[in-house]
């Protein structure tokens, strides 16, 4: 009989290879925007989707990239994600700028 360390390893090596660990963490992610959308129109705290969509987005983009690193997905799929991933951050950069530079304007 294998020791319980060794069948846990076994399983959390073939949940990664499988790309499934990156499913559970995305699946996370969701309930997580979900939970501030309704905690902000709930009861009008925390940051709600409006100001963290760029920053979930590009989260689950570098999530998706990893997956298709995992799964063995064709290099061009993997670069577009990271891509798409690097742009999502980018567009989060300025929109904060933006934020923060309306809130220094008198």
């Amino acid at each position: 009989m294998e020791h319980p360390t060794v069948v846990l390893g076994a399983a959390f090596a073939a949940a990664f290879r499988s790309g499934m660990m990156i499913d559970l963490i995305l699946l996370l992610v969701g309930i997580e925007a979900l939970l501030l959308h309704w905690l902000r129109r709930r009861f009008g705290r925390g940051p709600g989707l409006r100001a963290v969509w760029p920053t979930i987005l590009s989260g689950a983009l570098l999530m998706l990239a990893v997956r298709a690193a995992l799964t063995h997905a064709w290099w061009g799929w993997i670069g577009l994600l990271l891509a798409l991933g690097g742009l999502a951050h980018v567009l989060d950069l300025i929109l904060r700028g933006r934020q923060a530079a309306g809130a220094r304007a008198p």
